[in-house]
């Protein structure tokens, strides 16, 4: 389990490792490392995703590992609450950017002709967060789209012991 500690509220996600190993352990090692701490949610698009683990508040780009390969053919599907990779055109470009699908986004799933978008994790409490942070007013910023007008940051990600997790 991973908690996300935001300035708009915590959420809590679970992983799955059996699925996507290599997704999983890339993103663990970005959590370990302390990666995401002061990153922001970069792009908010009411109704599809919310997105981030790459930029810091003043929109710089945080240097990355280099990318992982794309586990998007494991059968899971990009459902509300679920986290996926966020990727450039290159199928294999994921790094540390994900994004939490706001509805059931079926076109970004694996399927002939459309290699999709890795599903790796999916919001286990604090959904509601999720879709505050979904509301807040976005425009432009620094040459990109759907940027909140306001930042809303990543204060803290990290690992949940089992004990400590509250049903």
């Amino acid at each position: 389990m991973i908690g996300f500690e935001t300035t708009l509220g915590d959420f809590t996600i679970e992983l799955f490792e059996k699925e996507a190993p290599e997704t999983v352990v890339n993103f663990l090692n970005y959590i370990d490392s302390g990666f995401f701490d002061g990153t922001i949610f970069h792009r908010i698009v009411p109704g599809f995703v919310i997105q981030g683990g790459g930029f810091t508040e003043d929109m710089s780009q945080k240097r990355t590992q280099p990318p992982v390969k794309n586990e998007a053919n494991n059968g899971l599907k990009n459902l509300r609450g679920s986290l996926s990779m966020a990727r450039t055109n290159d199928i294999n470009s994921a790094t540390s950017q994900f994004f939490v699908n706001l509805k059931d986004n079926d076109f970004l799933d694996h399927k002939p002709g459309n290699f999709g978008y890795a599903v790796f994790a999916r919001v286990t409490q604090g959904m509601d967060v999720v879709d505050k942070i979904a509301a807040v007013e976005t425009g432009r910023r620094r040459g990109f789209e759907d940027v909140p007008t306001e930042a809303v940051v990543m204060k803290r990600a990290h690992r949940i012991a089992p004990q400590q997790f509250k049903q």
